[in-house]
């Protein structure tokens, strides 16, 4: 069964949470749920850097109780960050079925942080692009060449909306709910 897991990370309106699982749904052609309990990430902020350890948040999803077979996805308001990168928008750690596991952000998805006024849609849209994006990786995806493709990279926001929220036909055909997988950023 094709099952996704919504998790809150933190302080994250559940409306947030409902419209990506409408969104997720259809294009996954899977069924989704937002999970009720909440992630509490006060052990992944790293105060030199200002920002959460995504890769932290991660490993605590995966261990989190009453998930099993289902794809996990956690969203969260906080900037994101992997030692390497200065910030990320979403992180997955790729393995079995029972083992996967991504998260995503708002927090640079908003046209605030750029000093630009809000867009509700324009950040529904980026979040909705992004979730795929990680749960892509999940399923066994790389980065794609297609710009057009949500599995292209994404280092800045402009490559968010230059992408579809749409698999191209080659990953499309590559999705793979069952196998074991590495790990993508």
């Amino acid at each position: 069964m094709k099952l996704i897991s919504l998790v809150p990370v933190g302080r994250i309106a559940r409306s947030h949470m409902e419209i990506l699982a409408e969104g997720l749904a259809p294009s996954l052609q899977a069924s989704c749920r937002v999970n009720a309990d909440r992630l509490d990430i006060d052990f992944a902020y790293d105060p030199l850097r200002g920002q959460y350890h995504s890769t932290a948040i991660l490993k605590r999803l995966r261990s989190m109780p009453g998930t099993d077979g289902a794809r996990l996805l956690g969203v969260a308001e906080v900037d994101l960050f992997i030692p390497i990168f200065t910030f990320v928008f979403g992180e997955a750690q790729l393995g079995p079925a029972n083992d996967s596991a991504a998260v995503v952000s708002l927090h640079r998805l908003r046209q605030e942080f750029y000093g630009l006024p809000a867009d509700v849609p324009l950040q529904t849209d980026r979040l909705l692009k992004e979730s795929l994006h990680e749960i892509g990786h999940t399923l066994g995806l790389r980065h794609c060449r297609d710009y057009r493709c949500v599995m292209s990279s994404s280092p800045a926001v402009e490559n968010i909306d230059l992408k579809s929220a749409q698999f191209c036909p080659a990953c499309a055909e590559r999705l793979d709910w069952s196998a074991e997988h590495g790990k993508a950023v």
